[in-house]
């Protein structure tokens, strides 16, 4: 059973949400709230799997309640409701430390299968739609971190292997797991090892996160 708190400011909106997933016999809704204060503070008592949220709200926005709710350590992921797939409310939120994001008028099944993989710890957003968010606004909004000028020398990247690294990189250019092997000449179940070790030891949550890192440690420059 998969767990979810529905963020959003107008009432007949969380209401729908509620009545598309309590219709699933695989999901069920923890609680609602209609700001990211009140998102934060549910998020801490329910430990929710997924947490449904809107971006733009009185008060404390979605994007730092997310911020917020991912510094805090808990389990719980983040899948973002924007109006635009590339815009910077978008960007923002994945660099939040989001799993990933949905337009708001996304069709219900969409939405269920989004929650869905959020919930398994896949990323909603393809790799390269993510590459060509930072590709897009890296330069209005502020990095998560600072990077050196020398990928060798960030300390997420300083345990993982040759192959790894060079894995992350492709990753971070948008490479599917089905390219990878293709590529790299490799099995696909291998590039699946791969990826788990990589998210493990940078301590990445999923692979929308991985590809912000290879762009914040410099191993991918904007193009």
């Amino acid at each position: 059973m998969t767990t979810v708190l529905i963020v959003d400011d107008q009432p007949m909106q969380r209401f729908g949400f509620r009545m598309l997933l309590e219709s699933q016999d695989d999901m069920a809704v923890v609680g609602e709230a209609g700001n990211g204060s009140e998102a934060i503070r549910m998020t801490a008592e329910l430990h929710p799997d997924v947490v449904l949220m809107d971006i733009r709200m009185p008060g404390l926005d979605g994007i730092e309640a997310t911020r917020r709710i991912i510094a805090s350590g808990d389990r719980t992921r983040v899948l973002i409701l924007t109006t635009f797939d590339l815009d910077e409310y978008a960007y923002a939120g994945l660099r939040a430390g989001a799993s990933g994001f949905l337009i708001k008028d996304a069709l219900p099944e969409e939405l269920l299968s989004g929650i869905r993989a959020v919930a398994s710890g896949d990323a909603v957003v393809a790799p390269s739609l993510t590459r060509r968010l930072l590709d897009a606004y890296a330069d209005q909004l502020p990095s998560a971190g600072a990077a050196s000028s020398d990928p060798a020398e960030h300390p997420r990247l300083s345990s993982l292997t040759h192959r790894e690294r060079e894995i992350l990189t492709v990753i971070g250019q948008g490479w599917t797991n089905a390219e990878i092997a293709s590529r790299l000449h490799l099995a696909e179940s291998t590039v699946k090892t791969h990826v788990g070790r990589i998210l493990a030891k940078t301590e990445t949550r999923d692979r929308v996160q991985a590809v912000i890192l290879a762009y914040d440690t410099k191993l991918v420059s904007p193009s």
